[in-house]
């Protein structure tokens, strides 16, 4: 086995470790601080693939501005102690159930698609088509997903000013 099989499923353990401790965990801070783990291993698995500018963007972007975010928001509105209830048997059943029925779904996707190998050539850098690139809309353009993210962080913001405002029912 070599080293990079090593981290690999190293990540992968990690990612999958603190995703169910995500969902599991009854205390809100603890949550949000097994997401931020999550957040990091996947930049990990990112920065094996050679995929640093989207492994960059996954620290910067997530772990260091929607976790740090609903931290700071859990924090400041003084619900650091606040518990979620128990969940009971019958959105236990229904989760179980949602949960098969996606990993069935991503497993019969993944085997039966049929992966090429791709090689790449090499190209001159030309700023001209770099800007292009970073300033269209097209199929190598860079602006939409970036409108996206920014939709997405705004989102986050949200969600989480409504989480940490949320009052006990009385």
């Amino acid at each position: 086995m070599s080293i990079h099989e090593l981290m690999f499923y190293l990540f992968s353990g990690m990612i999958l470790l603190f995703s169910v401790l995500t969902v599991t965990s009854r205390r809100i801070l603890r949550a949000a601080t097994y997401l931020l783990f999550v957040l990091i291993s996947t930049a990990g698995i990112y920065f094996m693939l050679n995929y640093q500018f989207l492994a960059a963007v996954q620290l910067t972007l997530y772990a260091g501005g929607i976790v740090v975010l609903i931290i700071f928001s859990i924090l400041l509105t003084s619900h650091i102690t606040h518990k979620f209830e128990p969940i009971g048997i019958k959105k236990m059943v229904f989760t179980i159930v949602a949960v098969a029925a996606g990993a069935i779904l991503t497993i019969t996707t993944v085997l039966n698609y049929g992966f090429n190998t791709v090689v790449a050539s090499s190209q001159n850098p030309d700023m001209q088509l770099i800007g292009g690139s970073l300033l269209g809309y097209g199929r190598d353009g860079y602006a939409l997903p970036f409108e996206v993210i920014s939709v997405l962080l705004l989102a986050a913001i949200f969600g989480s000013i409504v989480i940490a405002k949320k009052e006990k029912s009385k």
